[in-house]
Parts: structure tokens; sequence; C-alpha cells
């Protein structure tokens, strides 16, 4: 392929198969060892050949959906701390309430860090705040999954806004283990009992419905979209990134209202409830979530389409979740409360065979640490810092033993 130096000449591969019809390799302009228009993939000398997408560049601009949120404000740090000039997308940059830690970080005052109000309700909220960007963490939430039309509507959104960016070469699109093992009947659990990346839940059963598994649903249908989309494209890729439950220190005051944040401080307050179907907490600490996510962005190892799983591989009943809390953190003085179990009695005679079908499971995450070389956290850490950060941040008031009292 004459005009390509090495750098560029492997940025391509070969494609073999003559289903592919595409232009002439004239077209495709290569600068840099990056192509800046014609066709993704080119014939030359009878053989077809197909760009891959590259890594964003060290130093580059890097947008960042939910940006606020819990995930998303962890993702907005470790790309600045790793040099990348971040655009937070925000619902509303003028909430003082939930801005507030962003605009606290260094990389705010000197203008490398920016926010910017986009509701993802808005068709087309991204156009403006996407162009430049060499990246995109799309981490924020729709306002429901039990409408599966409109988490399309949103996805067509934000990729109509990558694609027309002119810029944006990788997506990295934040999914959820529900779009790996949340099954309508617990018994597919004990027929694939391996959760790892090529695992989906069971499409077929009669009870995948919308208003009972909206959000793995809606889950699965954005990262279809999304590797479609980039496929289409062919001058971006979509890596996903499905991380487990999030557990670790919140930032913003905020940020409490989350499931497993929030459920660590009910705990300290004195009350929590058992899990759906008694389901171990399956965790992964917050950072190493936005580590991951920043990581695949970065990875020459990665392709459009696969997915990856962020998560410790360590499982924890939520009585002992609780219980923990005392035993990392013994000067505190926490009072655990006992557990409510709200399901009926049927639900609760089948306590023990449900934990032991969550036993059974096996969680991997070989994936994400061959491609990233990711060492996630043990749960014992974040739990400790989550609960240190529900006190100092989340203003959390814990019930105590008698005896202890916090100063202020």
């Amino acid at each position: 392929m004459a005009g390509l130096d090495d750098d560029a000449m492997g940025r391509f591969e070969y494609v073999p198969g003559p289903e592919f019809v595409f232009s002439d390799f004239e077209s495709l302009m290569v600068r840099g060892g990056e192509p800046t228009s014609g066709p993704a993939r080119v014939t030359f000398g009878g053989a077809c050949w197909r760009y891959r997408m590259g890594t964003v560049p060290g130093g580059s601009t890097i947008a960042v959906t939910g940006g606020a949120g819990f995930i998303g404000g962890w993702v907005v740090r470790r790309l600045l701390d790793r040099g990348y000039r971040v655009r937070a997308c925000v619902r509303d940059a003028d909430d003082a309430a939930k801005t507030g830690f962003l605009r606290a970080m260094p990389g705010y005052a000197s203008g490398r860090l920016t926010i910017h109000s986009a509701d993802l309700d808005e068709d087309g909220c991204f156009d403006e705040i996407f162009q430049g960007c060499q990246g995109v963490c799309h981490v924020s939430h729709v306002s429901t999954y039990e409408d599966q039309e409109y988490v399309q509507r949103v996805c067509d959104s934000i990729i109509g806004s990558v694609n027309g960016s002119g810029s944006v070469n990788r997506v990295i699109v934040t999914s959820s283990i529900a779009a790996v093992m949340d099954e309508a009947d617990i018994q597919e659990l004990v027929r694939r009992p391996v959760l790892y990346e090529d695992r989906f839940p069971d499409e077929g059963s009669a009870r995948r419905t919308a208003d009972r598994k909206g959000y793995s649903m809606g889950k699965v249908l954005a990262e279809q979209a999304f590797t479609d989309a980039a496929e289409e494209s062919g001058l971006w890729d979509a890596v996903t990134c499905c991380p487990a439950d999030n557990v670790g220190p919140i930032q913003s005051a905020h940020q409490r209202n989350g499931a497993w944040q929030d459920g660590i401080a009910q705990m300290l307050e004195g009350e929590y409830s058992q899990t759906a179907a008694y389901r171990p907490w399956m965790t992964v600490d917050v950072r190493d979530t936005a580590d991951s996510q920043v990581s695949l962005l970065e990875s020459v190892l990665v392709q459009n389409g696969e997915r990856y799983i962020a998560w410790s591989a360590e499982k924890r009943d939520v009585e002992d979740v609780c219980a923990s809390i005392d035993r990392l953190l013994p000067e505190l003085g926490h009072d655990a409360p006992g557990i409510t179990d709200p399901f009926p009695e049927r639900i609760q005679a089948r306590e023990a065979e449900l934990k032991a079908i969550w036993a059974g499971t096996e969680l991997r995450n070989d994936r994400m640490v061959s491609v990233t070389g990711m060492e996630f956290r043990p749960l014992d850490e974040s739990i400790r810092d989550c609960v240190e950060s529900l006190l100092s941040v989340g203003d959390v008031k814990p019930q105590l033993r008698p005896g202890f009292e916090r100063e202020g």
C-alpha cells in the first residue's frame, strides 16, 4: 500500500473474501498515520483492507456523559489524572449542588475541564459538545428503561452527535452486569453459571418484559445500537464496559442516591433490606470502573462490538456487607441493624435454595484484565472508603452503640 508509512500501514488489517465493494485506495487520505477523510475500508491491489480505529491520543479531549454521577464523576477525575482534557456533560451545569465537586477539581481552574448542560431527552444535545472530541465515555442513564423505543431514540440521538462530530474515533458505552446475568428465570443461572462477556440473559423467556427487566433489556439494546452504528460508520468504534455493583467513595452528597452506596448509607442509619432473589452483592470499586473505562479508551487491543466486564469477582451476601462495617471500622461503633426481609413466606422458604444457586455462579474478569492490566480492589477497601465518604461528604448520621459519639 504505497504512500503509507509503517505506523499507518499497521493500522490496516486484511479482510478476506469478495463480499465488500469499496472505493479506490487513492480516495483515502492519510496524515500522520490517521485517515482524515475517505472510506474506512479500501481496496488495493485486488485485496480489501479495513482501517482499524485507533486509541485516543494522549492529552486529547474526551466527553463524559453523566459527568456529575457516581461513576461519571470518577471517570472525569481519572481522565484528568491521566492528562486528558475533559468535557463533563451534566443535566444542568448551573446546579451547584451537583456540579460543585467538578468545579473543585484542579483541572477546572485551569480550563482543562469544562462543564456543559446536556439533557438526554433533547435530541442533538451533544452536537456541539462532541465536536473536536476524540473520545466519548457514555455513562449517563436515560430517564426510564421501561420504554424501549424511547431508549432507542436516545441512543440514536447520541450516535447522531458522534457521527456529526467528525472527530470521535472511540466511544465507551457503559452497560451493566444486568446485560450479562439478569435472568427472568433464575434456573437459567443453573444451566449457564459462568458469568462472562459472551453470556447474555435468556431473551427467549416470556417473562423477560420491559416492565420487569427493562433495565437489562435497555442496556442490551444500547450495546447493540452503538455497535451497529459504529460498524456502519466505519470511522469510530464502540466498546462496552459492563460494571458490576459499584461500591466506593462518593465525591458529592447527591451521589448518595444510588443503589449500592445508598444501601450502605441505610445500613449506617439503622435499616436495610434483603436483596431480590437473595442475590449477593457482586461488586467493583467505582474507581476501578472508571479506570477500566479509561483503559478501554486507550487500549490498542480492543475492537468494535467487544464488551468487557468490570468487577472484582467477589460475592458477599448483604448481611455480611452490613457486618463488614463494624469489622473494618471498629472505632466508629456502628450498631448494625437486623435485616428486613420484605418477601412473602413462599419466597422466604426458598432462601437457602436461591443462595445456593448464586453460590454456584462463577464470576470472570479475565478479558478485562488481559486488555487493561487492571488489578481490582478488594471489597473491604471499597466498603471502608464508601462508609467514610458517606460520613464526611454525604453527612450520613450513623446509628451507634452506646458509648460511641461522633465529634461535631
